[in-house]
Order: C-alpha cells, then sequence, then structure tokens
C-alpha cells in the first residue's frame, strides 16, 4: 500500500513540476488524468492507517480509468488517433509534442507507466492479503 501511495504522491508531484516549474501547460486529456491520480494519494494515505484492504474498492477504478485516458492520449500523442478525434479543440493541442526523454518516453508515457504500476500493486497487495 505505501508503495502504491508513493508512486502516486510522485505522480503528482511529477505533474504538479511539469506545469509549475517547468511552465508546460496541460492539455484537456492531461487534466483529466490528473482528475484520476490525484484523490489516489489521499486514498492510499486512509489506506494506509489502518491498513485497509478495501482500499482497492475505490483505487482500482480510477486508476483503470485514468489509465484508459492515458492510453488514449499516447495513442493520439503518437498519430495512432486520427486528429478529428482529438478532445483538445481549444487552448492547448493533445497531440502536441512538450517533452521527450530519451527519444520515446513523453508525458502521457508517464502517466501510463505510474496507472500501470499502480494496478499491478493493488492486484499484488489483493492476490497477498486474503
Amino acid at each position: 500500500m505505501f508503495t502504491c501511495w508513493l508512486v502516486a504522491m510522485l505522480a503528482t508531484l511529477g505533474s504538479l513540476f511539469f506545469s509549475e516549474v517547468m511552465e508546460i501547460v496541460p492539455c484537456e486529456l492531461c487534466w483529466y488524468q490528473r482528475i484520476f491520480m490525484y484523490p489516489l494519494v489521499f486514498i492510499f494515505l486512509a489506506g494506509m492507517f489502518p491498513l485497509d484492504q478495501r482500499v482497492i474498492i475505490y483505487a482500482l477504478p480510477l486508476a483503470f480509468i485514468g489509465w484508459g485516458i492515458s492510453v488514449y492520449h499516447w495513442a493520439l500523442y503518437n498519430g495512432y488517433i486520427p486528429d478529428k478525434l482529438q478532445p483538445c479543440g481549444e487552448g492547448v493541442s493533445c497531440k502536441e509534442v512538450k517533452l521527450e526523454i530519451l527519444g520515446f518516453i513523453t508525458i502521457p508515457m508517464f502517466s501510463i507507466m505510474a496507472f500501470t504500476l499502480i494496478i499491478g500493486l493493488l492486484f499484488i497487495y489483493k492476490r497477498t492479503s486474503k
């Protein structure tokens, strides 16, 4: 549970670093991903004190929806989804590459990795805590 909290906290702080320190304005899909990541910090924190397995009931749906949005954003980012299906009409484009590390790691990829790690850890926690 602590590791899930740590991943959610790092993802939250990372997104705030990108937007507030690096001044990368988040697109609409980035905001949706944040909507599903930020509450996980508090859900996991509440689930640790006292340790409560029911936290999975609250966290897993948020993580799956956030993961789906992240995958959609990544596919849009990489051109697998046509521009006409882009939800970002006004403001910052969801398709614009704003940050690329090692030539392939993008902001949507970071989000996919965080949500995937949280989902995997939740399944491991569920399996080992029975």
